[in-house]
């Protein structure tokens, strides 16, 4: 089995070398699970978040697939170690840069509802709730209103998302969380305006 040499596993660079050469996705696939551990716990580290490390880790995946095969790689742990460093710098720089659109989406969704609105959005039937829900998704920017029904309609994980489309999983938690807003503001104009 290509997996082992001699009754042992292969080496870090025998997998890197072999994945080059053949391309075998399931040769890369053992590579990176034998050390997802430490890239997933490098993450946690760095992200302070659970979720936030566990897509960083998925996102690693792809972009090291790519990555290994353009680069000459005499130290894969070393490399990795750098690779996954760098990585999640970089989220966290990205993170910092909008500070200021998170602040404003978490003020905009813990903001106290108007007792006039709620009593309304309370006095709308079931129907007419999904009616103005499904009238206000037509009225989104189409990547969020892909996004929206994928995941909340469809059921779909964010990978199953990226795979049926070409966005990428953070355009995908964007387009989601945007889209979550806007609908939210359709909805309490169409209620105050009933």
């Amino acid at each position: 089995m290509w997996l082992f040499k001699n009754k042992e596993y292969l080496s870090d660079e025998e997998l890197v070398n072999q994945y080059k050469r053949d391309g075998n996705k399931n040769v890369f696939a053992e590579l990176f699970k034998k050390h997802v551990k430490v890239v997933y716990g490098t993450c946690l580290f760095y992200l302070q978040d659970k979720d936030d490390a566990q897509d960083a880790t998925m996102q690693l995946f792809e972009k090291l697939m790519i990555e290994v095969k353009n680069r000459d790689i005499s130290n894969f742990k070393g490399w990795l170690s750098f690779v996954v460093r760098n990585f999640c710098i970089s989220i966290i720089r990205k993170n910092k840069t909008n500070q200021k659109n998170i602040k404003s989406y978490y003020e905009f969704e813990y903001e106290a509802p108007n007792i006039e609105t709620e009593e309304k959005i309370n006095s709308v039937d079931d129907d007419q709730m999904i009616a103005m829900m499904t009238e206000s998704l037509f009225q989104l920017k189409e990547k969020q209103r892909i996004c929206i029904d994928l995941f909340y309609l469809k059921n779909k994980s964010y990978q199953d998302i990226a795979n049926e489309t070409s966005f990428s999983i953070n355009e995908i938690k964007s387009y989601i969380q945007n889209g979550k807003r806007n609908l939210k503001t359709l909805l309490q104009k169409k209620i105050s305006h009933e």
